[in-house]
């Protein structure tokens, strides 16, 4: 009984890598047919929804990525977002003819500088700039501007840290990119 489980546990991973490469393929495929541009590599590993109106950098990973919205959305090079992320560039107009919202959107655009790292379930409101090297928390909610280097959590995400200049640039400087 041992020798079938042990078979059967061989034979379900094989299927699962498979699958894994398969999702990571279509994703990624898709991803670069939705944007605006990107420069390669472009990595989707999982579920990630883009507009026409988002801009890629070189070797952007997502781990499940949905932007919605009328807005732009710039995201520099070297950056992972973690599962279920989320940026919404364009709200309702509450300020508008109607009560408590009329037909029309205010949109506002996201920029995310290079070698930003989202964790999961982050989301970004539009107007909002990540700054260069900024880490945000698991579970946030972006709202304003990270400065560079912030590592920022809580909704709304706020600055707790920053991370060592020195160290980071030093990597940077070195080409020591994930």
């Amino acid at each position: 009984m041992k020798f079938l489980y042990s078979i059967l546990q061989k034979v379900a991973g094989f299927f699962q890598r498979i699958y894994r490469k398969w999702s990571t393929f279509y994703w990624s495929f898709r991803a670069r047919m939705k944007c605006k541009s990107y420069t390669a590599p472009l990595h989707a590993n999982f579920q990630t929804f883009l507009t026409k109106r988002t801009e890629l950098g070189k070797n952007v990973n997502f781990n499940g990525m949905i932007i919605v919205g009328g807005g732009g959305v710039k995201i520099g090079d070297n950056f992972h977002s973690g599962r279920g992320c989320k940026i919404i560039t364009s709200f309702h107009n509450y300020e508008g003819t109607k009560i408590p919202y009329d037909e029309t959107y205010i949109h506002r655009d996201v920029v995310i500088e290079d070698n930003v790292w989202l964790g999961d379930q982050v989301m970004i409101l539009g107007g909002a700039t990540i700054g260069e090297g900024a880490i945000i928390q698991a579970g946030s909610v972006v709202i304003k501007d990270i400065p560079k280097y912030g590592i920022a959590g809580g909704h709304p995400a706020m600055v707790f840290k920053y991370r060592d200049k020195e160290h980071y640039e030093a990597l940077k400087t070195k080409g020591a990119f994930h």
